[in-house]
């Protein structure tokens, strides 16, 4: 999540919705059915719950932590390469700007 949206507030308020197709056995299908008549719920709003407490669950995961920065350290050090790589072709003579492709054919 962003520094801008609550720790609580469910992923599916964070944006529009999108399909998600997800293959499982008709066992797991069966009793989906049967939870979401129980709970008086859509199988799809069982899944997104589930999905979401899962979700909330992995975030306090030593191991999805760990892995998170490992992760991050190699974005930025990714993103320190680019740069330096870009630095190297324009320089600061650039102004900041993006230079521009020539306009006649190649």
């Amino acid at each position: 999540m962003s520094e801008n949206t609550p720790a609580d507030v469910p992923a599916s308020a964070l944006g529009p919705l999108r399909t998600l197709a997800v293959r499982i056995t008709d066992g797991l299908r069966a009793q989906l059915d049967v939870l979401a008549q129980l709970n008086d719920r859509t199988v799809t709003e069982e899944i997104r719950l589930a999905l979401e407490s899962w979700v909330e669950t992995s975030k306090s995961d030593p191991k999805v932590l760990e892995r998170a920065e490992t992760v991050r350290a190699e974005i930025e050090r990714e993103a320190k390469t680019r740069q330096s790589a870009i630095e190297a072709i324009f320089g600061g003579a650039s102004g900041g700007k993006t230079p521009r492709r020539s306009s006649g054919s190649a």
